[in-house]
């Protein structure tokens, strides 16, 4: 039982780190998408029509994907300080309560982005040509990773593998030490 968890744990981990690389490289290309439009317009006099587009594809890459991996790191936005001044006992239910949501959320997400992905993807992006699904995609993956994450937090929680008096997700990040 113990493997199982532990390779559960360092598969999601992988899936978390994939998801902050690409984030990473569509961020570095947002940046140089930018620099050319300026170099475009200011040095060529002939503006790219192209980048507002990818720009727009990009940034909701960054963004999604962005937030899966913040739901594994229990990053993500919440308002957390009523549930930790509980007592122990009430603070673990409602940390269950939490994951489960979130994982019900993902859930939704991810079959209702399914469909619009279905939905876009026979029309074409403009001054890009490629389909619109590609735009609504990455909604439909961090609605998969925030299933995975919150299920598996919340698996781990029930099972008592996380403590009602620590945080679910250590503070600092164990790759580091």
């Amino acid at each position: 039982m113990i493997e199982i968890r532990s390779l559960t744990v360092m598969v999601l981990q992988k899936l978390r780190d994939l998801c902050v690389f690409i984030s990473s490289v569509a961020l570095v290309v947002l940046v140089l998408t930018f620099a050319w439009l300026v170099f475009g317009r200011y040095v060529l006099n002939q503006t790219p029509t192209w980048v507002e587009q990818l720009a727009l594809v990009l940034v909701v890459w960054i963004t999604f994907l962005g937030s899966g991996a913040g739901v594994h790191d229990d990053t993500h936005l919440g308002v957390h300080f009523i549930r930790e001044a509980m007592p122990p006992p009430i603070r673990h239910v409602l940390r269950i309560i939490c994951e489960v949501s979130m994982a019900v959320f993902g859930l939704v997400m991810l079959v209702a982005c399914i469909e619009l992905v279905q939905f876009g993807w026979a029309t074409k992006l403009p001054m890009l040509n490629i389909p619109e699904g590609i735009r609504t995609l990455p909604a439909a993956i961090a609605g998969g990773l925030i299933f995975l994450f919150a299920t598996e937090r919340a698996v781990r929680m029930i099972a008592g593998g996380v403590s009602p008096d620590k945080p679910v997700v250590p503070i600092a990040d164990d790759r580091s030490a």
